[in-house]
């Protein structure tokens, strides 16, 4: 795929994170969006908590902190989804290990019936592994110490915020002048949702 207007409107970089309630991917309790445009500088910012109407687990629980008694009065995810939805419809969404976060959307719009975006999707833990190929994982607090970023890892909206500093951080590396032409430097395709299927990014 390469770069390309939709409806005439400028086309951002959406960076989504998902903090699930328990290991079921249709029980999202947290979400952090951060728009950027195609320099990588943040034009806005959404974060919501989301009642899964679902059971938490003590495993989930340990990594982000969120339980039952803060999500009580939170919204339900499909009270959420006409935002939501706006932010990644006709836009190139961007997550840290995007297999669980687009897996986590697509389970939920299940969960609930509802219509998928039309969107196109990229794994920053893949463009990672293409700008900083010696690290010993990556994991998002290791490349964004790697970068000197200090973050609450696992708090989605800070989660989404670190993922777009890298990118940023990866165009002056590369010495591209936006996003869409480190991706095509990098040589890595979009991948995309579609109702009940997926194609995944590759190298």
């Amino acid at each position: 795929m390469k770069w390309s207007q939709h409806g005439g409107n400028r086309m951002d970089i959406v960076s989504i994170d998902f903090e699930t309630a328990n290991r079921y991917r249709f029980s999202p309790c947290a979400i952090g969006i951060v728009v950027a445009d195609i320099k990588g500088k943040v034009i806005d910012e959404f974060y919501s908590l989301i009642n899964p109407l679902m059971d938490f687990e003590a495993n989930n629980i340990y990594v982000h902190g969120i339980t039952e008694v803060d999500v009580a009065d939170a919204p339900t995810f499909d009270e959420l989804w006409p935002i939501i939805n706006r932010y990644l419809n006709n836009n190139i969404v961007v997550a840290h290990n995007a297999s669980f976060d687009m897996s986590v959307l697509r389970a939920t719009l299940d969960r609930f019936s509802l219509s998928y975006p039309e969107m196109s999707y990229l794994c920053s833990v893949m463009i990672a592994k293409q700008i900083w190929p010696d690290m010993i994982n990556y994991k998002l607090n290791t490349l964004a110490a790697n970068i000197g970023i200090e973050f609450s890892h696992h708090h989605a909206l800070e989660d989404s915020r670190v993922v777009i500093d890298l990118l940023e951080n990866a165009v002056q590396k590369k010495q591209v002048n936006d996003i869409p032409k480190l991706i095509d430097n990098i040589n890595i395709s979009y991948g995309s949702i579609y109702h009940k299927g997926y194609i995944t990014p590759k190298v």
